[in-house]
């Protein structure tokens, strides 16, 4: 099992929002990340915390494009990879020619309909994430008679779609969306049978880092539980874990 370490370079994402905003604190990160023996360094440069307002594109490519930049000579020799935390396909497309070789799209394509097309020709890994909506209204969307069944369908869906735009079999990473339109019982259900999402054939990407059905008041509070989390997931045959932290992951995993 991966780790896939989590590099926002964000004002106001809800874990980690301002500590790597900036290109020396965000590329003084990436490099702690490789010494800890990250596998995948994702940077993001929009936040999709619940409630967060969308950046714009020259925003979003401000951030993302001189970090991947400043941090692309150190991949090869460390054999680590950069996934770019997008949903716009101009974006993943401006991170890949920077360095990243994967792309991770927490709506699966649904909320740029050139991102699949995009991820076909790129011919790069390319994470779909089960989503409903933008961080604005995706709360409201938290409603399932069947969590497990409907996420494991609607991914089912995008699964196809991308298939139909090229993206190759092989190329494809399915995330369930641990807290994306989901209640805490929702993601809950969602763990307890990751073993049904393993099933589907693809790799699988859980990323429940910090994130509030695990407790504690504060993110910093809900690290020893992502841990726990981690530990709990190690043996059911997902293909990485996105978190704040590396080492202590690295050292969960074995």
């Amino acid at each position: 099992m991966l780790v896939m370490g989590i590099l926002n370079v964000t004002p106001d994402s809800f874990a980690d929002g301002g500590k790597h905003n900036e290109l020396d604190a965000a590329v003084s990160r990436g490099l702690e990340m490789i010494t800890e023996g990250v596998d995948i360094i994702d940077i993001g440069g929009e936040s999709t915390r619940p409630g967060a307002d969308r950046v714009d594109e020259e925003e979003e490519l401000r951030r993302t494009i001189p970090v991947i930049e400043k941090m692309a000579p150190y991949l090869d020799k460390n054999g680590v990879k950069i996934s770019i935390d997008t949903m716009r396909a101009s974006v993943a497309k401006a991170a890949v020619k920077a360095g990243a070789t994967i792309i991770n799209d927490v709506s699966a394509g649904m909320s740029d309909n050139q991102m699949l097309s995009t991820a076909a020709q790129l011919n790069v890994p390319y994470i779909a994430m089960h989503w409903r909506g933008h961080s604005k209204d995706m709360n409201s969307k938290a409603v399932y008679k069947d969590v497990v069944s409907e996420t494991i369908s609607e991914l089912e869906d995008r699964i196809k779609v991308a298939l139909s735009q090229g993206v190759k079999k092989e190329n494809l990473i399915i995330d369930p969306g641990l807290g994306f339109a989901k209640d805490s019982e929702h993601n809950w259900a969602i763990i307890d049978a990751i073993d049904r999402f393993v099933d589907l054939g693809y790799p699988v990407l859980v990323g429940g880092s910090r994130k509030r059905f695990l407790g504690g008041d504060s993110p910093d509070q809900r690290e020893e539980a992502t841990i726990n989390l981690t530990k709990k997931l190690k043996d059911t045959g997902i293909w990485a874990v996105r978190v704040h932290s590396v080492k202590p992951h690295k050292e969960a995993i074995g």
